[in-house]
């Protein structure tokens, strides 16, 4: 099947729930036995539920994995797979310019457990190979990176990682399956935060986990289960029925973003877009190649570095929403140094260029022409 019609069909059989053509919320918590130590699909909640499974073969199809694994949220996902995979002493290489909460969790709940961390510049093939050594399991990709949108080769850093014996793991959540599939391009595992592009609409906590390796796999499904940090029912079907638009929404989010770039780029107020549509991207060619499209991510520099200056665009946006999400059908703006990256300490905001004059734009699905007066006159 191609994309769109795997987004409406994949991982779910009407015929195995009583014709629904949705797949039905299973609201329970346990699923009666007939006969001590019988061996049934769905046992009791944590370990699974039919919601929860067919949104994690739709996901699984969507990355081209063989398996599919939901979790309670993106960080919680992020997590079982790093418990699932080092253990202290070992290493991980992350990119230097990751998600904050992604950041917090590395330095703030894995070194202390024992797990040595490196920051490292992915782009940069020789610090990679700088950073590789039998210690490191894993290397931990975001791309396009958040919020600078920094674009990393997933095909060249899987190379090198794999010749020194690490794993490599891409967090998807900007780009979506639709614009780009790491297992296809040689990286082990893929995450997401469902909560953003997946689920679209602003109502959802959820992560995904998504790979074709079985070893791994039962690895990482055993923390799902021992854990317990999983979705309940009602999400997993809210995820289901945003994805079933997942194409259309991500078609309307680049056409506007591409517009918004375009727009930004020329204003008096602003210093500087970071957006890989645009020509003067370092990563444009990249991720020409590696995306289908460019994504609905903008992050603007304004020439006022000030967080007097940000406050005062952002609080005049009107149409925009000032939240720390993104991925919704509404457009949404984020103060990144006190928001998605408030956790990081100043001198690595400043180190990695996140400053106090800089705004994410999440651009969403409005009339574009609603979304440039919005920013027009905020700007103003």
């Amino acid at each position: 099947m191609k994309f769109a019609t795997k987004t409406i069909h994949s991982g779910y059989d009407s015929t195995e729930h009583n014709r629904a053509v949705m797949p039905p919320i299973y609201q329970t918590s346990a699923f009666a036995h007939t006969t001590v130590g019988e061996q049934l699909p769905f046992s009791y909640a944590r370990t699974g539920t039919p919601t929860r499974a067919a949104l994690e073969r739709c996901l699984a199809a969507l990355e081209n994995a063989a398996h599919g694994l939901a979790f309670s949220s993106g960080m919680a996902a992020i997590d079982a797979v790093l418990r699932a995979l080092l253990k202290p002493g070992d290493e991980v290489v992350a990119q230097q310019d990751i998600y904050g909460g992604a950041y917090r969790l590395l330095t703030r709940v894995m070194e202390p457990a024992g797990i040595k961390v490196k920051f490292v510049d992915l782009s940069d093939s020789e610090a990679l190979k700088q950073a590789l050594h039998p210690g490191v399991k894993l290397v931990w990709v975001e791309t396009p990176s958040n919020p600078l949108l920094h674009l990393v080769d997933i095909g060249a850093v899987a190379r090198l990682a794999h010749q020194a014996g690490a794993l490599v793991a891409v967090d998807n959540t900007f780009a979506t399956p639709y614009l780009q599939t790491p297992l296809d391009q040689g990286a082990d595992i893929v995450v997401h935060s469902a909560t953003k592009y997946l689920a679209g609409h602003s109502d959802v906590l959820l992560g995904i986990v998504a790979l074709n390796d079985n070893e791994l796999f039962q690895a990482i499904k055993f923390i799902q289960s021992a854990a317990g940090a999983v979705p309940g029912p009602q999400d997993c079907f809210l995820t289901l029925r945003g994805i079933k638009t997942l194409h259309l929404r991500m078609d309307r989010h680049c056409d506007n973003a591409e517009r918004v770039a375009h727009w930004l780029s020329a204003h008096p107020a602003v210093e500087r877009v970071f957006y890989p549509g645009l020509a003067e991207h370092p990563g444009h060619q990249l991720a020409s190649r590696q995306m289908k499209r460019f994504g609905g991510m903008v992050t603007i520099y304004l020439r006022d570095n000030s967080r007097e200056a940000a406050a005062r665009v952002a609080e005049r946006l009107q149409l925009f929403t000032l939240a720390e999400s993104l991925g919704g059908v509404e457009s949404l703006v984020n103060h990144s140094a006190t928001m998605s990256h408030g956790s990081m300490p100043t001198e690595q905001k400043q180190r990695l260029g996140v400053r106090e004059g800089q705004l994410r734009l999440s651009i969403g699905v409005e009339d574009i022409d609603d979304i440039l007066a919005d920013l027009k006159q905020a700007l103003a």
